[in-house]
Parts: C-alpha cells; sequence; structure tokens
C-alpha cells in the first residue's frame, strides 16, 4: 500500500529516516574557532495539513535530529522542530529548537513544481528582530551567544540528502559565522 504525501510538495523529498557521517562543524571557541567532523541521524515523520485561520493550509513535517562527535560519540548538538509547506503561499517554513534556550522560524519560497524524479532544493533563512523569520532566545543567550542570524540550503536527490546551514553568533566579543554541512542518506 503506498501512502499519498503530495500534500507535502518539496517536503515530501524528506520524509524518511536519515543517517550522515561526512558532517564538519565549525563553531567559535574564545580562543579562535574549532573544527569537529560529525555524523548524525534526522527523521523528518509527517503529521499531516493543519489548518491556520480556517484560510491557510499548511502540511508539516516533525523531525528530531542528533549530532555526535566522531572522535568520542558524544552527543554535542540535540534539536526538534517542524518543517512546513504552504502551496497556495508556496512557501516553505523550519521551525526549530535548540536546548540551549534558542527557536527560530525560518521561511523562504519553492516556486517550482515538485516531481519525486528530479532534486529539490529548499532554502530558509531567519534574522534576529524580523518580523517574519525570527529568532527568539533566553536572556542568557541574548547577553553571552547571540543568534543574529540563520540560513540553511538542504538539496535532496533520491536517497540522497545534503545540507549546509550557517548560524551568525555574537560571541566571545566578535561575530563568528558558525557553518555546519553534511551529506546523508535514507536507510
Amino acid at each position: 500500500m503506498s501512502v499519498d504525501y503530495s500534500g507535502y510538495g518539496p517536503l515530501a523529498a524528506l520524509i524518511g529516516d536519515w543517517r550522515g557521517d561526512k558532517g564538519l562543524d565549525l563553531a567559535p571557541e574564545p580562543d579562535g574557532e574549532e573544527r569537529e567532523p560529525y555524523y548524525e541521524t534526522i527523521l523528518y515523520e509527517p503529521i499531516g495539513d493543519l489548518k491556520n485561520a480556517d484560510q491557510e493550509v499548511i502540511y508539516a513535517l516533525r523531525y528530531h535530529q542528533v549530532v555526535y562527535r566522531s572522535r568520542n560519540g558524544e552527543c554535542f548538538h540535540n534539536e526538534t522542530g517542524y518543517w512546513m509547506w504552504s502551496a497556495a503561499a508556496k512557501t516553505v517554513m523550519h521551525s526549530l529548537t535548540i536546548p540551549r534556550g534558542v527557536c527560530l522560524l525560518a521561511g523562504g519560497t519553492f516556486d517550482g513544481e515538485y516531481d519525486p524524479s528530479m532534486p529539490v532544493t529548499l532554502t530558509v533563512s531567519a534574522k534576529l528582530g524580523d518580523p517574519d523569520w525570527g529568532i527568539i532566545q533566553s536572556p542568557f543567550m541574548s547577553k553571552r551567544a547571540s543568534t543574529l542570524g540563520f540560513s540553511q540550503t538542504v538539496t535532496v536527490n533520491g536517497d540522497k540528502m545534503e545540507y549546509r546551514e550557517s548560524t551568525l553568533l555574537d560571541i566571545y566579543g566578535r561575530r563568528f559565522d558558525h557553518v555546519d554541512g553534511n551529506v546523508l542518506t535514507r536507510v
């Protein structure tokens, strides 16, 4: 029995369980930067369609991402959230929460027609203070490790997914572009 994911538009390409071991985390340190190879799992699960104010219909995927250091298997990042699709607005949304006191809602557009036999690229961004695609953070994070901006590009081609994300931080008295990227396979 096949399941109809047509309402999910380009997000249908994400559905499933993904594994990747080619990640590289470029993170800030008080005295410079750290380059940390990592492996991870990401699970995207469809939760159905939702109606906003009886007008907007969106389809949502719930996801959970867990990231481990390659050198010792230690978990150093755990993220949950949703990817959402509004066909009428041709809008892709990505909400995420990390257990450091940071949440954000990033958005972008997808103008093409989704074709499961073709690669799909999703690009979203958010910025501190933006009234539409914004960032919320705890007082501690605002003062000591403020997230100023976020951008992410995800490309799915069949059972291969590649992503790159950039988080602009104000930390350790300077601005730092925290960059992550990986190549994953659907299992």
